[in-house]
């Protein structure tokens, strides 16, 4: 015969009475139940879960459920908006002209002047030589935003990516 937990196809089946619900099994699946046993009419020695047992396990499937930002309360690092102006500020208040600059952070003109027109976005390497050689910093620390909340059950529109302002 069948077993009705397992779906193996097994010798012998027995009545067992599992999360409430009464399943014929085969023996390697009794451990999860308990076996059934009548009493004259139908009547199982296994009491019904009661309402308290019915409502946690509902409490606990509804917790279960929910779904989880995974980005909430994340925080990182990222370069200032307007960090050419920055660099370009102290490197004047420093008195440097660009090829003095480039000269003692050993880098090449043309990418220090990319990096002060924002045209090109420093790597960590060169974004902490340029802090520590100009006393500035040119990071932030940035909190994750919050995703869009939707009511449960609600479609995905392309509403939800767009951006609006």
């Amino acid at each position: 015969m069948l077993c009705e937990l397992c779906g193996k196809e097994a010798g012998p089946t027995r009545p067992a009475f599992i999360e409430g619900t009464k399943l014929n099994v085969c023996q390697n699946c009794m451990r999860f139940g308990e076996e059934y046993r009548s009493q004259g009419k139908n009547v199982s020695s296994v009491p019904a879960p009661s309402a308290t047992v019915i409502e946690e396990r509902l409490q606990k499937r509804e917790k279960r459920m929910q779904t989880k930002d995974i980005y909430a309360d994340t925080q990182s690092t990222e370069i200032i908006e307007d960090y050419g102006k920055v660099i370009r500020e102290a490197r004047i208040a420093a008195g440097l002209d660009i090829d003095q600059f480039s000269a003692s952070i050993s880098e090449k003109k043309g990418v220090i002047a990319k990096v002060e027109s924002n045209s090109l976005v420093p790597d960590e390497k060169l974004m902490r030589k340029i802090e520590k050689a100009l006393n500035i910093k040119l990071t932030e620390t940035v909190q994750a935003v919050a995703g869009i909340n939707r009511t449960p059950g609600a479609k995905m529109t392309l509403e939800n990516f767009i951006k609006k302002k």
